[in-house]
């Protein structure tokens, strides 16, 4: 597996390699939404977003992650990382996802999926996992939606920010069941052409 960071262009938005051109639209963006944090093993939100950022920073140098800045009309609607990656085994997460409010349930997070996934499908992944916390039900749901395995939950799985022992839920994609995860976001896609 080879998983290259470069721009991902859509049709309703773009993933964009993150870098300090992106960290003022991202702040406002992780700041827009402070009830959400307690669901996130950690806070993107001031006074936590340099620190975050830091840590992203020395993971996407040490070839641990990449991360994207989700743009919609040329404004930072949120972020999105391959979270762990794991070439050796073609293994990566997709995850540390977050977007304004505005831009929830509709089709940010379908087509952010689709370049996500279909990118690392290319690249020549085995496997694409996402890990999601047992009390974040609009996540779990959004999985469900995508097509997504689930793999089972990892009980007292870490400790977050908030010091809440969490459960974890993962789910994944594998190659072969790309296609149809692929049509059915497509699908959904093709439901927001004349809309947005």
């Amino acid at each position: 597996m080879n998983l290259p960071s470069q721009p991902l262009p859509g049709r309703f938005l773009s993933l964009e390699p993150l870098e300090a051109r992106h960290d003022a639209g991202l702040r406002a963006a992780c700041n827009a939404d402070a009830d959400i944090w307690t669901l996130y093993p950690f806070s993107m939100a001031d006074p936590h977003y340099d620190a975050w950022r830091a840590g992203v920073a020395r993971r996407v140098a040490a070839g641990e992650a990449l991360a994207f800045a989700v743009l919609v009309k040329d404004e930072v609607a949120g972020v999105t990382l391959y979270t762990a990656i794991d070439a050796a085994n073609r293994r990566v997460e997709i995850g540390n996802t977050y977007y304004r409010p505005e831009h929830r349930g509709g089709v940010v997070n379908p087509e952010a999926k689709l370049l996500m996934l279909g990118h690392a499908f290319k690249a020549g992944a085995g496997c694409v996992q996402f890990r999601v916390d047992a009390l974040n039900l609009r996540s779990r749901a959004a999985m469900r939606k995508l097509g997504a395995h689930e793999d089972g939950v990892l009980r007292r799985d870490r400790i977050t920010w908030t010091g809440r022992v969490r459960d974890t839920v993962v789910f994944s994609v594998l190659p072969e069941e790309w296609p149809a995860v692929e049509a059915g976001l497509r699908r959904r896609l093709e439901g927001f052409a004349e809309s947005f």
